[in-house]
Parts: C-alpha cells; structure tokens; sequence
C-alpha cells in the first residue's frame, strides 16, 4: 500500500458552507412583517376614526355655541333656534324625524336622551316658545339641557353630525 516515508495524500479540512445572507428572509419573517403591517393600518385606522368623531364633536358643539351666542338677548328666538339645532341633527341620524311634530318631538328628544325633561321639564319652551310673541322662562336650564341632550346624542351615535 503505502511505500514507507510517505505519508499519504495531503488531505483537505471539511468544507463548511458560507453564512446564510440576510436576503430573503425566512418565511416566519415575512409573515411577521405581514402581522405588524396590519397592525399598524389597523391603528391608524382606529386613530383616523377618532380623530374624526372628534373634530365632528367639536364642530356640532361649536355651531350650537355660535346658535346660543347669536340669540341669547332673544328669549323666543333662542328656543326657536335650539329647536331647528335639535331638528337638524336629529334628521341627520334618522330621516323620519322630520316629520314629528308637538309632543311627538318631545317623545322623540325624551326617548333619544332617556329622560322626561322635553316633555316635563323645561324642554316643552321648545314648542311653545316659537308661537309667543314674548315668553320668559329659565334660558340658562334649556341651553344647559340641549347641551346634554347633544353630548349624549355624539356619544351614543344618535346623531352623526
């Protein structure tokens, strides 16, 4: 076999493969790359949805204070531009409110705002106050109840301004 002195053939070390790159990645990368992407659309969505429900909170409570602002020296003209304010936004969460009328309005504001303030309370100047030339009552407490009534109507999603 082998003479005496030789030392045989020169043998290599074992060959080790070269580093696997970086690109592509593994297929458990991709699908948590695929998980974050839709996590952050789906917070930016959930950002952009409040964002707007905000800014239209503050527009609807902005225009009731412009209402309030310009009729305050009215009696008459203040709940007549309370009631059209209620009215308005109203219809835009249900078209058939348009169409009530006297105490059904006030049923409708009551069972919208869970309470008998429209129909008990101060809330009843709404229809009354419109075919008076002159009429006193606590101004202070219906702007104060169209107010919450308007609060409670956003929150709930009653109304979409």
């Amino acid at each position: 076999m082998n003479p005496a002195g030789d030392a045989g053939p020169v043998l290599r070390d074992i060959h080790l493969p070269p580093a696997p790159g970086w690109w592509p990645p593994a297929p458990g990368w991709w699908l948590l790359t695929l998980a974050a992407l839709a996590l952050l659309a789906w917070l930016l969505a959930v950002c952009h949805r409040g964002w707007r429900r905000r800014r239209r909170r503050r527009a609807v409570l902005a225009e009731l204070d412009r209402r309030i602002d310009a009729t305050r020296n009215d009696p008459v003209a203040l709940a007549t531009a309370l009631s059209h304010f209620l009215r308005r936004l109203s219809k835009h969460g249900d078209s058939a409110t348009a169409a009530l009328a006297g105490e059904r309005w006030l049923e409708h504001l009551d069972a919208a705002a869970g309470s008998d303030e429209f129909t008990r309370g101060i809330g009843r100047v709404l229809i009354e106050a419109p075919f008076r030339p002159v009429m006193q009552y606590d101004a202070a407490a219906l702007i104060a109840l169209v107010r919450r009534w308007t609060r409670h109507a956003l929150e709930q999603g009653i109304a979409r301004a």
